[in-house]
Order: structure tokens, then C-alpha cells, then sequence
């Protein structure tokens, strides 16, 4: 057997080391975390040390008896060419076979759980199944093979637990969560139709009442949806509040001019299809963003990651300066969330889960996700 030590920062580095150079039959022998560089023990910096070894001469396939060989006399029929219907057989079994082996190539390539100690694997599975993408589970996973191999006299379940918890509570650590007490006097909502724009701004605008006393108003530009107009004037009217509704920029300037006696103004927009980029032109033509607005970008919990992705890109042309994530109580998969604040490097301000006016919401931070990942109650 050929055996190899490779070093890299990380065992994902080191696998790629690995499969580069002996191929994806080589199997993993050992690894550890070393320490390396340094001047007399000082600034040293941790990496992964794995040795791997892989057989250059593998045993070849079992051929048949060859006097057994000898005494099989071939029939006709062995010569005859293949009939039309079992060369197609033989097509398809080829292309299955390609398929199967473009599998095991794909399996390979993501392979690297299986090099995990059994408490690490779980953790990685759990990430998995929350929904988070590959890029943050093999961060999480290196903190927690270097905590593995650093901490061999405290490896329970419980606290590799705890490691899973403080490694994605430290990746969301990077992000500006910033309380809402300094608010901006124009408050905007965008997002596409179903997530719950409309809902979220009316516990907004009730808690800006009830809890800080302000004098509010509000906005709408959501003139494709009478029902919207009419929900809308419903919560205005509980709370007292001057509703103007625009159908264009001078409206919005109009309507700006006659609520400058309210604290704060919640701006309600239309929720159309985000794939249509007209959607957000018309946005930018109709919308005053300056230094007096704050603008949100409403996510459901349960939408797709790839469809969130989008969903940011296209109003990412847009001035947006916090995220909002409804819908909690409809899914129990918050992973996503994880990687659309990741790849915005957005703040969340708000999570909500239901339809409760203004309870269903609570203000959003890195430990409320982090209880959400694993099971804890949701607030």
C-alpha cells in the first residue's frame, strides 16, 4: 500500500490533498490537529494532519476456470449477432451503469462525513437536515474535528452538542444584529406576494403605539390588490392612523407631505411576482429611499434557499438594510435562514410566527436562531 501524510488548514483542504494526488480509492488512515509554524511555541497555527494510504495493485477480478474453459464447446448461437432488441438492453444497461457510477462520483465528493468520529457525523447530519448548504456545514464541521482532537477527555454527546451550537452561534457572530430602538422615520416593506408584508407592518406600526407611544401612518403602493388596500385599513383604523394610498411618485411625495406630523410612517408595497424585474424598476421610480428610510426585505421561513436566494438578487438593486423571516411556526427547517443572512450579510430584524397582532413577533439575534437549529422552544 502507498502511504502519504498530507497537512492542510482544514480536513475539507486536506481531502481534496488527498484525492488529487492518490485518487478516490484512498481511504483514510488517521488524522489529527497539529500545531505548526511558530517561534518557540508562540503564533502557531492549527491544521489538520492526515495520513492516507491507497493500494497500487488491487486485486484483479476472478477470471474463469480455464479448463473449464476448454471443455465448454461454443454453439452457434455464441456467433450469431446480437438481436436488435437485446443490443438496446445492452444501451440501456450501459447508460444505467453510467448513471450509477456518476452517483458513486457524486457521493464521493461529499464523502467526507463518513470520515467523522459517529458524534460528529450526527451533528453534520443534523445541519443537513436542517436545510443549511455545504459551504457553512464544512466550517462547522472543521471547528468541530479540531474541538475533537484538542478535547479527547470531554467527547460526550452533550458537548459535542454544545460545540455545534457555539460554532454556528460564532458564524452568525459576524453579523450586524443591531436592536430597532434607533428607528428611521419611513419604514419600507418589500417582498414578494404571500409572505406576509401587510401582517408584519401592522405589528410594526402596533407595537410603535402601544408600547412606545408614537404617532404613526402608513403608506400603501399595493394598488394591484384591493384586498390589500381594505386589510390595511383595517389595522389603520384600530390604531387610529391616516392611511394614503399612491399610484405613483408624486402620490408618494403627496402622501410624505401630509403625514409629516406622524413619528413614524410604515410603507406597504405590492407583492407581485420577484422574477419579474419591471416589479422592482417600478419600485425604484415610485419609492424615495434618502436618509430618513429603513428598508426590510420580507422572507418566509418556508420558502426554498434557491428561491431566496433569487428573491434577494433581485431586489438586492434596491436599498436594502435588514432582513425580516415570517412564517417560523409553519416549518420546522431554519437552516435556510442561516444562509440567506450568510450570503447578504444581512441582519435579521424580525422573526415572526403567526398571524397574532402585534404578539406573533419577537425582535431577531444570533442565540434565537441558533435555539430554532436545535429544537429549543421557538421564544
Amino acid at each position: 500500500m502507498k502511504v502519504k501524510k498530507f497537512v492542510a488548514p482544514s480536513m475539507n483542504e486536506a481531502m481534496k490533498m488527498v484525492r488529487a494526488e492518490l485518487g478516490r480509492d484512498a481511504v483514510i488512515l488517521h488524522s489529527k490537529v497539529v500545531q505548526t509554524g511558530g517561534f518557540f511555541g508562540l503564533f502557531a497555527k492549527k491544521k489538520i494532519e492526515v495520513l492516507a494510504g491507497v493500494d497500487p495493485d488491487p486485486l484483479p477480478l476472478r477470471q474463469p476456470d480455464a479448463a473449464a474453459s476448454l471443455t465448454r464447446q461454443p454453439s452457434a448461437a455464441s456467433f450469431a449477432p446480437l438481436p436488435a432488441a437485446e443490443r438496446e438492453e445492452d444501451g440501456s444497461l450501459a447508460r444505467e451503469i453510467e448513471e450509477v457510477k456518476a452517483l458513486i462520483r457524486q457521493f464521493n465528493a461529499r464523502s467526507s462525513s463518513l470520515l467523522y468520529p459517529p458524534p460528529l457525523a450526527e451533528a453534520e447530519r443534523r445541519l443537513v437536515r436542517q436545510g443549511m448548504a455545504d459551504v457553512y456545514v464544512r466550517q462547522v464541521m472543521d471547528r468541530l474535528l479540531e474541538r475533537w482532537y484538542a478535547d479527547k477527555d470531554g467527547r460526550s454527546p452533550a458537548a459535542v452538542s454544545a460545540w455545534t451550537k457555539e460554532a454556528v452561534r460564532d458564524l452568525l457572530s459576524t453579523l450586524p444584529f443591531v436592536k430597532t430602538a434607533e428607528q428611521k422615520k419611513y419604514m419600507i416593506l418589500l417582498g414578494p406576494t404571500g409572505v406576509g408584508k401587510t401582517t408584519t407592518l401592522a405589528k410594526m406600526a402596533g407595537r410603535a403605539v402601544l408600547e412606545q407611544g408614537k404617532k404613526v401612518g402608513f403608506i400603501t403602493v399595493d394598488t394591484y390588490r384591493i384586498a390589500a388596500i381594505d386589510q390595511l385599513k383595517t389595522y389603520a383604523d384600530i390604531l387610529h392612523a391616516p392611511l394614503e394610498v399612491c399610484y405613483n411618485a408624486d402620490d408618494f411625495r403627496t402622501a410624505k407631505r401630509k403625514l409629516a406630523g406622524c413619528d413614524l410612517v410604515f410603507v406597504d408595497t405590492a407583492g407581485r411576482n420577484f422574477r419579474n424585474p419591471q416589479y422592482v424598476d417600478e419600485l425604484q421610480q415610485t419609492l424615495e429611499f434618502d436618509s430618513e428610510t429603513e428598508t426590510f426585505l420580507v422572507f418566509a421561513a418556508t420558502g426554498k434557499y434557491d428561491d431566496m436566494k433569487t428573491i434577494y438578487n433581485h431586489f438586492s438593486h434596491l436599498p436594502i438594510d435588514r432582513l425580516i423571516v415570517t412564517k417560523l411556526d409553519e416549518t420546522d427547517s431554519f437552516g435556510t435562514i442561516v444562509n440567506v443572512l450568510l450570503d447578504s450579510r444581512l441582519a435579521a430584524a424580525y422573526f415572526t410566527n403567526g398571524q397574532n397582532v402585534p404578539d406573533d413577533m419577537v425582535e431577531a439575534s444570533a442565540d434565537r436562531l441558533v435555539h430554532l437549529l436545535f429544537g429549543a422552544e421557538r421564544w
